[in-house]
């Protein structure tokens, strides 16, 4: 699919691609929660409708973050997974969840996390990109 982009600006571009709320949380389900199933995504707790779900996911697979296939338990559903393009995002989403930590009290990070975060967060975006799996 090819994408109007707005200008050449590289953060306009990310934006076109990736920039809506939904599709990040998307992302983050899939990245980071393990989803990978259609209701999985639906279930989050940001209740996202059904219509901007299939719209988003189907726009993340024409962008190449994600790919879709039949599942093989059960083929009346689609397993969603990530490209290596997706994954490349890991450390820009990483840089959110420090952001997050560090300006929302608040946020939902567990204690384990803004301890490793204080600790060392060079080493805590890595982890983040070695808890992926890769994409066959």
């Amino acid at each position: 699919m090819s994408i109007d982009n707005r200008s050449h600006c590289p953060i306009a571009f990310a934006l076109d691609l990736f920039g809506d709320k939904w599709s990040l949380l998307i992302l983050r389900d899939l990245l980071f929660k393990g989803k990978k199933h259609y209701q999985e995504f639906l279930a989050a707790e940001e209740a996202i409708s059904t219509n901007i779900l299939a719209n988003r996911l189907s726009q993340l697979e024409d962008y190449g973050l994600i790919l879709k296939d039949k599942d093989p338990q059960n083929k009346k559903q689609y397993i969603y997974t990530p490209t290596p393009k997706a994954k490349d995002l890991i450390p820009m989403l990483g840089e959110m969840i420090v952001w997050s930590n560090k300006y929302d009290p608040e946020t939902g990070i567990p204690p384990k996390i803004r301890k490793a975060i204080k600790k060392d967060k060079k080493a805590f975006i890595k982890s983040l990109s070695q808890g992926v799996k890769d994409v066959e």
